[in-house]
């Protein structure tokens, strides 16, 4: 019986081994690009648009990773969050590596707040303060550049 168990652990450790023997074998990950599924435009009151291709974030998982390990999107790319129903909403930046505008709109599609520039790797809660169903990450600052005002709206396409 002893030896049954001294075959049975060396086992285990045997095959928690890489197949060649090196325990330390760096892990190689891929790199998140941008994938277009749709645009959006969102709507100033003094009737010009902006213009955005956008991801959307639907599943479970995407909800929950976002545009966290990217190193960067384009200017004129977001992602569109898309919730079931209008609740408050709270969004963070662990593991996103670049500042991002986090625009929380309503059921209707208007703009009800903005967490403006918000901070690489911060864990802290950014709520949407009121009800919203839809949620749109840009690059940090753009808002403020674009004059995105609460009030405005927005609108979107999937592709085809």
């Amino acid at each position: 019986m002893k030896y049954f168990f001294l075959f049975l652990f060396g086992s285990v450790l045997l095959s928690c081994n890489n197949s060649n023997g090196n325990a330390s074998e760096e892990l190689v990950t891929e790199e998140i690009t941008f994938t277009k599924e749709g645009t959006l435009q969102i709507h100033k009151a003094d009737s010009t648009t902006i213009p955005l291709d956008i991801e959307f974030a639907e599943t479970d998982y995407e909800t929950a990773t976002g545009l966290m390990y990217r190193d960067a999107i384009e200017e004129n790319q977001g992602m569109l969050f898309l919730f079931s129903s209008p609740s408050i909403h709270t969004f963070y930046m662990k593991n996103t590596e670049f500042p991002l505008d986090i625009i929380y709109i309503t059921a209707d599609k208007k703009i009800a707040t903005i967490a403006a520039d918000a901070k690489p790797f911060n864990e802290e809660s950014l709520s949407s303060e009121v009800p919203v169903q839809y949620v749109l990450e840009v690059n940090g600052g753009l808002a403020k550049t674009w004059n995105v005002k609460v009030g405005d709206s927005i609108s979107w396409a999937r592709n085809k």
